[in-house]
């Protein structure tokens, strides 16, 4: 007897599944003992003597059996097809935490040598799946070469950008405002400080970058600008040598180490530092940045998130990464400015794969503004004259604060010095002859120091000079 062509699709589909199944069950001889023979063209013929009862009844008394049998058999299936992907789930890690990457230890990830990896920094093939950029220094250009640059500015509506216009009246600007989404420049959310603007800029400009991009913030006079250039950005970017940048790929726009080196931000930290808001909450922030990169003891920088890079620098990282850091910044929870300040020491790790940053301040000056003093030796006894100079100044400055106290306690009456009652108690007469022992200081000091400074700035006019101090190779006719 023939299989009805409407049950036989059915019949073909569930003995599949039982072909398919790893259950120890023979679904198939249910299948046979459930579906129903009817009458086929051979009906005249007898049927066999073995034939059940059961298969001369209508039809239409099996379909509630036929209907559990498949509901039995795909249930059976789809828990056959769940037990097999648990095994292929099990040896996966369900989290990848800060410091560990995919495939580590029990992970029996295999290769074509039929090794199994363990996927740490050790492992021989974990630079096939985790691959670095190639960071790479700059070739010369020809001596006299006009390097081609854009300084790249952070601003808000508040903050006033004329100074470049004025002071720079020939170099390229593009200043993005965080905060109006109608200015011609604007970035595309107002989140994490200068970091959505660099990023943004790089991905708008990724296929047509200058030789060189300064990355600064808005105000010209700034503590975190060198004191040695006066603490003015405009002097910063004058002087800021694009050979340097185009050989290095990425320079620190800051020499001077304090804040940010020899080691500043510890990830491992959980207790907050209030001077360090932002460290306790690094660990995480790398595992979502940098989910294949172990996270760093200590990432170290001089502050503030000024820098410049080369073309070829920016370019060493693929497009699809920047986004990906922005991406990254549009959807973190961090407050505004604590995604901003841990961006300030990340960047290093972006731009050249090191997560500690910190040229010797000398050679910074030497080489990237022209302020070469010699040697290491002759710079530290600069820096320790400037020190002493800057705490004289203090302590004329707090002579003249003591002596501003005395004379106004001095015009009050007697009614109101009875009464008079400062935290510092009845300010004293102070010593005059202190004050002139302390300018007499200064006055020596300070021709000093410019005769320093002068001596060093004519010293790194002159190109051989600067790379013989830097430790670099040089030859008659080389550029700076």
């Amino acid at each position: 007897m023939a299989v009805p062509q409407g049950i036989a699709s059915v019949y073909i589909w569930i003995t599949s599944l039982c072909d398919d199944s790893l259950l120890l069950v023979s679904c198939k001889h249910l299948v046979q003992f459930s579906i129903p023979w009817s009458p086929g063209p051979e009906a005249a013929q007898p049927r066999p003597s073995n034939s059940s009862s059961l298969r001369t009844m209508p039809r239409r008394t099996y379909i509630p059996t036929l209907a559990v049998v498949i509901i039995t058999i795909t249930i059976l299936f789809l828990f056959s097809s769940f037990t097999q992907s648990r095994q292929s789930w099990r040896h996966l890690p369900q989290q990848v935490h800060p410091g560990q990457h995919v495939g580590e230890e029990d992970a029996k990830m295999t290769h074509g040598n039929g090794v199994a990896s363990k996927g740490t920094a050790t492992d021989p093939d974990y630079v096939n799946w985790n691959p670095r950029p190639l960071f790479k220094q700059g070739t010369s250009m020809p001596p006299g070469h006009n390097y081609t640059s854009m300084l790249v500015i952070a601003k808000t509506r508040e903050e006033n950008v004329d100074w470049i216009l004025h002071e720079l009246p020939d170099q390229p600007v593009a200043a993005y405002v965080a905060d109006d989404p109608n200015a011609p420049m604007h970035a595309p959310k107002n989140k994490g400080h200068e970091v959505m603007v660099y990023l943004s800029w790089i991905i708008d400009n990724y296929d047509n970058l200058p030789d060189v991009t300064m990355f600064m913030h808005a105000h010209q006079i700034a503590w975190h600008n060198d004191a040695l250039l006066d603490s003015d950005a405009r002097l910063l970017i004058t002087r800021l040598s694009r050979p340097r940048v185009w050989r290095e790929g990425f320079v620190n726009m800051r020499c001077t180490w304090h804040p940010g080196c020899p080691d500043w931000i510890h990830p491992g930290k959980t207790e907050m530092d209030p001077f360090k808001e932002e460290e306790h909450l690094i660990a995480k922030s790398w595992s979502e940045l940098f989910p294949l990169d172990e996270v760093p003891t200590v990432l170290a920088t001089p502050c503030c998130a000024q820098f410049a890079l080369s073309r070829d620098r920016i370019q060493a990282r693929p497009y699809a990464q920047y986004l990906w850091y922005r991406d990254w910044l549009f959807n973190s929870r961090l407050p505004d400015h604590l995604s901003g300040r841990m961006w300030e020491y990340v960047w290093q790790f972006v731009f050249t794969g090191s997560n500690v940053y910190c040229p010797k301040e000398h050679l910074c000056f030497c080489d990237q503004y022209g302020t070469c003093f010699g040697s290491e030796e002759i710079y530290a006894d600069f820096i320790a004259l400037a020190t002493e100079l800057s705490d004289r100044e203090g302590d004329v400055n707090h002579w003249r604060e003591q002596k501003s106290r005395y004379e106004e306690y001095q015009s009050l009456s007697e009614e109101e010095r009875a009464n008079y009652s400062p935290s510092e108690g009845v300010p004293e007469e102070p010593d005059e002859e202190k004050l002139a022992k302390l300018q007499k200081v200064i006055d020596r000091l300070k021709p000093l120091l410019e005769k320093m400074k002068a001596d060093a700035e004519e010293r790194g006019k002159d190109p051989e000079n600067r790379a013989l101090e830097a430790g670099r190779e040089w030859h008659e006719g080389d550029g700076f």
